[in-house]
């Protein structure tokens, strides 16, 4: 999960705090401002919910019920879905073996066989 400090930053420095919510599958560090929801899991790399989203979708968030919803029909996300591939992993070394032996975040991000 890559630190999302960057990203809410630039989002603040332009002045797009109050209007703009970073939705990701990435993590912060706590220093992080603004409307932000991260560790999204199943992360876009796997293929989870977030790897479906493209610019444009119009992505609800329900605070108190702690849901977010894709003003998408269960047919175009299907869609999606079916024409989804993943990206090519050009890792080696101990990277190779992150990739290869963690879980996903929303099993731990724990040390396993896969």
């Amino acid at each position: 999960m890559r630190e999302m400090l960057n990203p809410t930053s630039a989002i603040a420095g332009m002045g797009l705090g109050s209007s703009v919510a970073l939705i990701t599958d990435g993590r912060f560090s706590g220093a992080s401002r603004g409307a932000s929801i991260g560790h999204v899991s199943p992360e876009a790399a796997v293929g989870g919910p977030i790897a479906l989203i493209q610019e444009g979708d119009i992505i609800k968030i329900n605070i108190p019920e702690m849901k977010l919803d894709v003003a998408l029909t269960d047919e175009e996300l299907a869609e999606r879905r079916a024409d989804w591939q993943p990206k090519e992993q050009n890792v080696s070394g101990y990277l190779e073996r992150y990739v290869t032996m963690v879980t996903s975040g929303n099993r731990g991000a724990i040390l396993e066989k896969k």
